[in-house]
């Protein structure tokens, strides 16, 4: 199976089974959303309407406010309780409201008041005190009138023995059928009523994944209408998170253009410019003095040594050639052959995985980031890298050092997490002290 790019959004995808039999996957979920649903309502109505109106006949004094105010908070929790409940049932997720978007800033005070100008503290109320009562109530009836007549009719030929019929001149399938004259005898009453409810209980048996799919889709329109945060909201947190990764990818960006021009300047540029130097004097000796000429060429020649093996070094900064044609693992495994800590690679990806090459390149500098720290820092004796797919690509970066890494601006693991969060990913690092260290980056897809 290939993996396809494809875009990671911020809402997960649903997991409501289509087909038939998909729909009788769900019943179980729908049935323990549905059938709680009558105590859920009446305790909901009960708590938010008594706080609620008292709060409301005492408002005229300082008390009545904050009485309100814990009419608001609680039904809030009961919105919250009912989006959990959906999640459950199998549901999409629904991205509730940022609650402390109205007062972030202000003190306990502005916090605690912040709800009376919140409109989705007022939906969350109207939805706990009216919409969900009605709504629910009306569908609790319905599951328990289809469930209990689904199972009745399916059984009735079992425990209709125990029921009294006596003579009568007519059936319930006597009804139907329009056959109402003559008396008839128990037997035949008492089949010709197991025919008739086993009919209508293999309808309202064969019907009942539809009515517990539509009641439960019922209550998640109403809560993605009044329980999520609005689509605004949405677009404001969302345009606040791309110019926060923008910051952090161009604050990568900008960190590892400075270290490697630093290390350019550390390391090659003054081995050459001391190669230039001995070739110099080597020319100014080469007919007064030939063998000291000859010492001096000869250290040249380890300098250009150095000098080129420290410019390899360098361009391992940069994607190998090796990571375009023959993808992710193989590059990791180049990377772990080259590394000075014995390095183990996990590839966990789906057979025929294809991943997208700058998510690909991006991994790679993750990974090879990390296993230098590893060199440099950990004092480890072991690494290992896993590389899976779930809702993005993940990458675990491991090894038995001696942990307590800290995040130091510029380098490490703050410009790991710089590079993760410039990309719309996130990072988590667990390093306590005598190890091990774990860093685990999560890389959403990128567009196709």
């Amino acid at each position: 199976m290939t993996t396809e790019p494809r875009s990671l959004s911020s809402e997960p995808k649903a997991r409501v089974s289509k087909g038939y039999a998909g729909l009788w996957r769900g019943v179980p979920r729908e049935l323990g959303f549905l059938l709680p649903l009558l105590p859920i309502v009446v305790v909901g109505i009960s708590v938010t309407a008594s706080v609620f109106f008292t709060g409301v006949g005492m408002i005229f004094i300082v008390v009545g406010i904050f009485i309100v105010l814990a009419a608001l908070f609680t039904a809030r929790g009961f919105g919250m309780f009912e989006l959990i409940r959906l999640r459950g049932a199998g549901f999409p997720k629904i991205t509730p409201p940022k609650w402390d978007r109205v007062a972030p800033r202000a003190g306990w005070f502005g916090k605690a008041i912040a709800p009376v100008v919140d409109g989705h503290y007022w939906l969350y109320l109207l939805h706990t005190m009216i919409v969900n009562p009605v709504v629910g109530i009306i569908s609790w009836t319905i599951t328990i009138v289809w469930t209990s007549t689904a199972l009745g009719g399916i059984s009735y030929w079992f425990w209709q023995r125990y029921l009294p019929v006596g003579d009568r001149d007519w059936t319930f399938w006597g009804i139907t059928t329009g056959d109402v004259g003559g008396v008839v005898d128990e037997a035949t009453a008492r089949l010709n009523d197991s025919i008739f409810f086993l009919v209508i209980g293999v309808i309202f048996t064969l019907t009942l994944p539809f009515v517990t799919r539509g009641l439960t889709w019922v209550h998640y329109g109403i809560a993605r209408v009044m329980l999520s945060a609005f689509l605004s909201e949405a677009l404001r947190q969302q345009v606040t998170g791309l110019a926060s990764s923008r910051s952090a990818a161009v604050a990568a960006e900008g960190t590892a253009l400075r270290r490697l021009e630093r290390d350019i300047h550390d390391g090659p540029q003054q081995r050459l410019v001391r190669l230039q130097m001995d070739l110099a004097a080597a020319d100014r000796q080469l007919d007064s003095d030939p063998a000291a000429a000859r010492t001096l060429l000869e250290e040249a020649l380890q300098q250009s040594k150095d000098a080129l093996e420290e410019l390899r070094a360098l361009s391992r900064g940069f994607a190998p050639p090796i990571l375009l044609d023959r993808g992710l693992v193989a590059a990791l495994e180049s990377l772990a052959v080259r590394s000075t800590v014995p390095t183990t690679i996990v590839d966990e990806l789906p057979k025929g995985t294809t991943l997208p090459a700058e998510l690909e390149r991006n991994a790679y500098f993750i990974a090879a980031e990390a296993l230098t720290n590893t060199a440099k820092h950990a004092q480890a004796s072991a690494a290992t890298v896993t590389v899976s797919v779930d809702d993005g690509l993940r990458l675990v970066i491991s090894d038995d050092g001696r942990g307590g890494a800290i995040s130091v601006d510029g380098h490490g693991i703050a410009g790991l997490s710089e590079r993760v969060h410039g990309l719309g990913g996130t990072l988590e690092v667990s390093s306590p002290a005598g190890g091990p260290t774990v860093v685990a980056a999560h890389l959403p897809f990128l567009e196709a």
